[in-house]
């Protein structure tokens, strides 16, 4: 597959001149027969690339039942009648079973009131989805590759943001230049040269960075589009965005002054830019289409342009605080033998733990006609902003 791919590739630099990182990652990632997330129906676990909160076990999606139940009682208050739940980057449908499968027993309600709709590019991932439902298959509303143009309940995105194709810039000491890929002979190279767009520039304007040269970083301008579209889309209720990422004065500050794009092949986690002398090119251009590439969320701008679409922030949390505010600590194992419960505690560490997904994942919630309410994933640290 990655061959192909990368001839792909080749053929269009060729035909069109150097690619910007965004153009690259879109192929890689998303051509439609043999990018990374379209052709398998799951990258994730154990047998795949990477882990995230689900993988862990069913308890991520437990506790989310109790905030999007919460949020469903919220938006009933206010007057709507119907409650859409549409998780966007939905894989197999795993994540939304989880939820269901909880509150079941825990908030019948929920799954009586719920209209689901699963977003998920793959067709692969899309055509297991009601399998993996089982008993629920009958909520499940849609299955589609974009967004539904209204939505009146939640929606959902985890680790969506990250996985969007972003464009690469670096300061230099005759300005702001953009990161492309190039040709040098057969090989996959990084070019440097002029924005691509004016909106690069602008973006670094409007967090009120200033970089200095020798700085790399990632303006993901696509994330933005994104969470716009999701605004506008979203007619009342919530936009709850949980993903690797920060405030942008963190992002863009030296802690990160080399960016933060990175893949991931067979839970092996390569920086972009590592390796530049290899005989193939910089290693995370290597074999297109068979690695995950993400790159850390500028949590700023996302709350700036969702406030711009008429959203309010009602919370800016990490995931352990978040999971603490749900009642993590509260929850009783499913199985009470020796060997479930250690499962349990074991899961509920890997998702509170300072150091892994509690602290590097931030949970972002996000409000359209529903008022500000107090919300439980957000009472550890209410009102918080990364503004």
């Amino acid at each position: 597959m990655s061959a192909a791919l990368r001839t792909l590739i080749v053929r269009r630099i060729r035909d069109r001149g150097p690619l910007t990182v965004a153009a690259f990652m879109q192929m890689a990632l998303y051509h439609p027969e043999l990018g990374y997330y379209t052709r398998a129906p799951r990258r994730t676990g154990r047998a795949g690339d990477f882990y995230t909160s689900v993988d862990v076990g069913p308890q991520f999606g437990a506790l989310l039942a109790a905030q999007i139940d919460e949020m469903r009682q919220v938006h009933a208050a206010a007057g709507a009648r119907e409650f859409d739940l549409v998780e966007v980057g939905a894989g197999n449908g795993q994540l939304a079973r989880d939820v269901l499968d909880a509150a079941e027993s825990a908030y019948p309600a929920l799954p009586a009131a719920t209209r689901l709709t699963l977003v998920e590019t793959s067709p692969a991932a899309r055509a297991n989805q009601p399998q993996t439902l089982d008993r629920h298959r009958d909520r499940l509303h849609a299955r589609t590759a974009t967004l539904p143009d209204q939505v009146s309940g939640v929606i959902l995105a985890n680790e969506l943001l990250d996985a969007l194709p972003t464009h690469v810039a670096t300061m230099t000491a005759d300005g702001l230049r953009e990161v492309f890929i190039d040709l040098a002979g057969d090989r996959l190279v990084e070019r440097i040269g002029p924005p691509s767009s004016p909106a690069i520039g602008r973006h670094l304007e409007r967090v009120g960075v200033t970089p200095e040269p020798g700085w790399r970083g990632e303006i993901n301008l696509a994330a933005i589009d994104w969470v716009r579209t999701a605004a506008g889309r979203l007619t009342r209720g919530f936009l709850i965005l949980i993903d690797y990422g920060h405030a942008a004065r963190e992002l863009y500050a030296g802690g990160h002054a080399s960016g933060t794009l990175t893949t991931f092949h067979r839970h092996r986690v390569d920086a972009a830019g590592a390796d530049p002398e290899q005989p193939a090119g910089p290693a995370w251009l290597a074999d297109p289409g068979e690695r995950d590439i993400t790159s850390h969320v500028d949590f700023t701008s996302v709350q700036r342009t969702a406030r711009e679409a008429g959203m309010e922030v009602l919370g800016f949390v990490d995931q352990t605080r978040f999971l603490l505010g749900l009642g993590a600590l509260d929850t009783a194992p499913a199985a009470q033998d020796g060997i479930g419960a250690l499962r349990h505690r074991l899961a509920l560490k890997t998702l509170l733990a300072p150091g892994g997904l509690g602290s590097t994942h931030q949970v972002l919630i996000l409000g359209k006609e529903v008022g500000r309410p107090a919300l439980k994933g957000c009472s550890f640290a209410p009102r918080e902003t990364a503004s």
